[in-house]
């Protein structure tokens, strides 16, 4: 029975976003060994949309966005577009150590 889900980045600057996503945006991690980091999730979700495309896609969700993102800011993320109603939920996207652009939103479902 599949209990859980491991989702991967795979970057050349793996170990700046493992303090990333640990120090900064105050992720659970688990140290796994060998200076690998493990961020945990209380919970999580797979999504399958329709696109031109298959590539991968991450997103976080959190109950509050405007005090989520106002904390963000204040540890120093960088936000590349404003909060917008998305009718599943109110989202935005900030920036990660590689370049990485995460989709932030708070559920309206």
């Amino acid at each position: 029975m599949i209990r859980g889900i491991h989702a991967m980045y795979y970057s050349p600057v793996a170990a700046e976003l493992r303090l990333f996503f640990r120090d900064v945006v105050k992720m659970p991690c688990i140290d796994a060994g060998g200076g690998w980091l493990i961020a945990t999730a209380p919970e999580g979700e797979l999504g399958f949309h329709e696109g031109d495309e298959t590539k991968p896609h991450i997103s976080l969700y959190c109950d509050d966005i405007e005090a989520t993102v106002a904390d963000l800011k204040s540890r120093g993320v960088e936000f590349t577009s404003p909060i917008e109603d998305h009718g599943y939920g109110l989202v935005t996207v900030f920036k990660a150590p590689g370049e990485l652009k995460i989709q932030l939103y708070q559920k309206n479902y």
